[in-house]
């Protein structure tokens, strides 16, 4: 765990746990407190000096929430229960019975506005319940749109306690109002990873509609929560674990298996936060002094290649410019002639892509061939030339069949003749075959 100092961007402190943390939660406005819900069915509550208690649990844990007006730490895990910590009483009371939990409760979300608690379960249902009286109050069968329920992995509420954002384990999202048990929205992430994270990103302004982030494992999409539109979309290099948006900024945190952080910031959402406002100096900057190459809209082609496009009559006027050893033309000219002269490039271009990555995934398969023993190599050493020698032994022991006058005899049938009849049985028999092959010849 570690502790990060925003006045003065460094790392304040870092701290290391007993097991891996599945998830936490800060119980104070600063970083003073936080609970840690770990892998080995452990809940760890820590201070400013370190780990000031720790308790467990039956079930091993999935996600974390907390229900700032009773003080109740909600627990999701394993099984069709939802574990209640009260933190003031300092005990556990009854716990949540999930009906439709099925393999347990994947995620928890409170929401801010009405503290209406939502369950996913691993069914493919939104469970919601009622702290003050701690009973149900409805069921969200969630559908996709291969028309069957599918886990729930992450939920979202809305600031106005009306939306609600559900992600599913094959990487769909849909958007419901709570008054009604239909989605009005549905998006595919696009790659059938289950969903990370989702969050509501609230325009600054209110002109437009709030937009939805929405990330899997693989990558973090923006896009608006009205129709859908893409506005945004951002693949980092290493596999995402959580994504934070600050809110009412435009800066993103992206947590990942690396060791550092990654943080991405576009000003189209908001400004940077107080503690960096550098960053909206240096895009005004960026966006002032746009850096333009002289040959930017220009194409490089040498004589023959203008030859083959036809346009070799162009030299010597201002629409070609001579450069070195050939010369630069505008690039929509470029194209242009290109598609007059062979107008199936691209689908050529697209049929070798495409023959050329099946050619790569044949190579990537496994080969089905004799494969190295990696147990005993003597002895199968040993038992390979057995096997060689044997079948040499074999082969040499073969009966041969010579040819005598143009006939083939077996040697064994003609020393099984001598031992039994002698030289002039062998002689007669001899002759007996060769006028039997004249004859048949003759005929």
């Amino acid at each position: 765990m570690r502790i990060y100092d925003f006045a003065e961007m460094s790392i304040k402190f870092e701290r290391h746990t007993s097991a891996e943390n599945v998830q936490f939660l800060l119980l104070s406005d600063d970083w003073t407190k936080s609970v840690h819900l770990q892998n080995d069915r452990s809940i760890e509550f820590h201070n400013q000096g370190g780990v000031q208690y720790n308790t467990r649990i039956p079930r091993f844990g999935r996600d974390l929430a907390y229900h700032y007006p009773s003080c109740d730490l909600y627990i999701a895990a394993a099984g069709d229960e939802v574990f209640r910590l009260n933190l003031e009483q300092g005990k556990f009371l009854n716990s949540l019975e999930v009906e439709s939990a099925g393999g347990g409760v994947n995620c928890i979300d409170i929401c801010p506005a009405h503290q209406l608690v939502g369950l996913g379960t691993e069914s493919g249902t939104v469970e919601f319940w009622d702290p003050r009286v701690r009973s149900r109050t409805g069921v969200l069968d969630v559908v996709t749109a291969e028309e069957n329920g599918d886990a729930v992995t992450a939920l979202a509420y809305r600031m106005d306690g009306l939306n609600l954002a559900v992600g599913t384990h094959s990487g769909q999202t849909m958007l419901y109002d709570l008054r009604s048990p239909r989605a009005y929205l549905r998006k595919d992430q696009g790659y059938g990873l289950p969903m990370k994270k989702l969050s509501w990103l609230e325009s600054r302004d209110g002109t437009e509609g709030a937009r939805i982030l929405s990330a899997d494992n693989k990558i973090i999409k923006i896009w608006s929560a009205v129709d859908g539109t893409p506005f945004s979309s951002i693949e980092p290099p290493l596999d995402v674990n959580d994504v934070c948006p600050v809110p009412d900024t435009g800066l993103i945190f992206v947590a990942n298996e690396g060791r550092p952080m990654h943080t991405y910031y576009i000003p189209q959402l908001g400004p940077a936060p107080r503690w960096c406002s550098f960053l909206d100096n240096l895009t005004e900057e960026m966006e002032e002094n746009p850096i333009q190459t002289t040959y930017d809209n220009y194409k490089f082609v040498t004589h023959k290649e203008l030859a083959a496009l036809g346009l070799d009559k162009l030299v010597g006027t201002n629409v070609v410019k001579t450069y070195m050893h050939g010369y630069f033309i505008d690039v929509r000219l470029y194209e242009q002639a290109r598609l007059i002269v062979n107008p199936f490039a691209y689908e050529e271009y697209r049929e070798r892509k495409i023959k050329e990555k099946i050619e790569k995934e044949r190579e990537s398969r496994i080969r089905t061939g004799a494969q190295q023993v990696r147990v005993n190599k003597n002895l199968a050493a040993r038992l390979e030339e057995r096997e060689r020698l044997a079948a040499k032994k074999g082969k040499k022991e073969q009966e041969v069949f010579p040819t005598i006058c143009g006939l083939t005899i077996r040697i064994s049938n003609l020393a099984q003749c001598w031992r039994m009849n002698g030289s002039r049985t062998l002689l007669r028999t001899l002759n007996l075959k060769l006028m039997k092959k004249q004859w048949s010849i003759l005929n």
